[in-house]
C-alpha cells in the first residue's frame, strides 16, 4: 500500500507575522504533518479593483485580511530557514507569477494551485514549466474542465500531478464530500489522488484514504477565534495531532498482513480460548464420558475442538478433577 502525505495547511492564518508562522512551522512538526504549505496571495494580482458585490463578503474586508496575511519575502526566505532546520518541507499556494518565482527561489518540493485556479491556463502553464510536482486542487470543476487543465499541464512536458478531490464549501459538512469521486479520478486519468478536506474530522479522510487517496490537506490554526478567512473552520493543534493520528491508524489497519493472527491476538487466545479438563477424579482405566468433560477457559493442551477425541477414550493414568487433559493421559478407543 503506498505512503500516505500530509499537508498541514496554514494558509495565511499566520496573519502576516513571520512569529506567528513560526509557531504553526512547529505546530506542524509536533502533530506529524509530512509538510507545511501556507499561501501567498497579493491582493492586486487576485481581485478586481473598486467596490462591488462579492458573494456574502465585503470586498474591502477581504481585500484588507488578504493584506495583512501577506509577509515580506525575506519573512519567507527566514521561514524556509527555520523548515528546513525544523525538518519539515515549506510551500504554498501561490496565485501569480510573483508567488511562483519566490517558491522556485525557495526550492519548494511542489507547487499547490488552488480550486479557484483549476482554469487559470496561463498559470498552469508558468507552474507546469518549473518541472516540480504539481498539486492541482479540483474543487468546482467538471471532468470536462479538469481533462482541460491536465491537458496543458502535460503539453508543458509535466506529468508530476497530484489532483486533490476538492469541495469547495467551507466549512464542508460530510454528507457533501462526494468522496466516491476520488475513484473516478483515479480511473479517469491515472494519476495520484489526494483529498483536501474542508470537513471538521477524520471521518471523510479516512474514507478516503479507504477509496485510494494517499495526499491530504488539512487546514489549521493556533487559534479558531482570531479575525481571517479560514481561522474559524481550521483545526487547533490538538484536532490536527488525532486528525494526524487517525489517517495513519486506518492506514496501518489496511495494510494485508502476512499471517491473520497477530502476537497481540495469540496472548488474547491463552484466555479467551476453551480447553478440555476433568470435572472430577477419574481413575486409570475408565472410559470418558460427556459429563466427564469441562469445555473452559483458559487455553491449555486440548482445545475445545478435540472434544471428539475423548469421548470412549480411555484414561491410561490417574486424572484428577480440574487436571488438564492431554493425549498421552488417555487411549482412543
Amino acid at each position: 500500500m503506498n505512503n500516505i502525505h500530509i499537508i498541514a495547511e496554514a494558509g495565511t492564518n499566520n496573519n502576516g507575522r513571520l512569529d506567528k508562522a513560526l509557531e504553526l512551522v512547529d505546530m506542524a512538526s509536533r502533530c506529524g504533518a509530512d509538510s507545511i504549505k501556507f499561501q501567498i496571495i497579493y491582493t492586486n494580482e487576485l481581485y478586481l479593483p473598486g467596490n462591488y458585490e462579492y458573494g456574502h463578503y465585503d470586498i474591502n474586508k477581504v481585500r484588507m485580511l488578504r493584506d495583512k496575511g501577506i509577509m515580506t519575502d525575506a519573512d519567507y526566505e527566514n521561514l524556509h530557514k527555520y523548515c528546513v532546520k525544523t525538518n519539515i518541507p515549506f510551500t504554498a499556494s501561490i496565485f501569480d507569477s510573483k508567488g511562483l518565482e519566490l517558491m522556485i527561489k525557495l526550492k519548494a518540493p511542489y507547487i499547490k494551485i488552488a480550486s479557484g485556479d483549476l482554469n487559470h491556463l496561463k498559470l498552469l502553464r508558468q507552474v507546469a514549466d518549473t518541472g516540480k510536482r504539481i498539486i492541482l486542487s479540483t474543487g468546482m470543476s467538471t471532468l470536462q474542465e479538469i481533462d482541460r487543465s491536465l491537458n496543458e499541464i502535460f503539453k508543458h512536458k509535466n506529468n508530476d500531478v497530484v489532483l486533490m478531490h476538492c469541495i469547495s464549501v467551507y466549512p464542508a459538512q460530510l454528507r457533501q464530500t462526494n468522496l466516491r469521486f476520488i475513484e473516478v479520478l483515479k480511473k479517469t486519468f491515472g494519476l495520484e489522488v489526494g483529498f483536501s478536506d474542508h470537513t471538521e474530522h477524520s471521518i471523510a479522510a479516512c474514507i478516503a484514504l479507504t477509496l485510494g487517496a494517499t495526499w491530504f490537506e488539512k487546514h489549521f490554526t493556533a487559534d479558531r477565534s482570531q479575525e481571517g478567512l479560514d481561522h474559524k473552520y481550521a483545526m487547533e493543534e490538538v484536532h490536527l495531532k488525532q486528525y494526524i493520528n487517525d489517517l495513519h491508524e486506518a492506514h496501518e489497519a489496511l495494510k494485508l498482513k502476512k499471517e491473520k493472527v497477530s502476537p497481540e491476538e495469540l496472548y488474547t487466545q491463552k484466555r479467551a480460548r476453551r480447553s478440555l479438563y476433568a470435572s472430577r477424579n477419574i481413575k486409570a482405566g475408565e472410559i470418558i464420558k460427556d459429563n466427564d468433560i469441562l469445555i473452559v477457559r483458559p487455553e491449555n493442551t486440548m482445545g475445545a475442538n478435540d472434544y471428539d477425541l475423548l469421548i470412549g477414550s480411555v484414561a491410561l493414568v490417574d486424572i484428577k478433577q480440574f487436571e488438564n487433559f492431554s493425549l498421552n493421559k488417555v487411549k482412543q478407543g
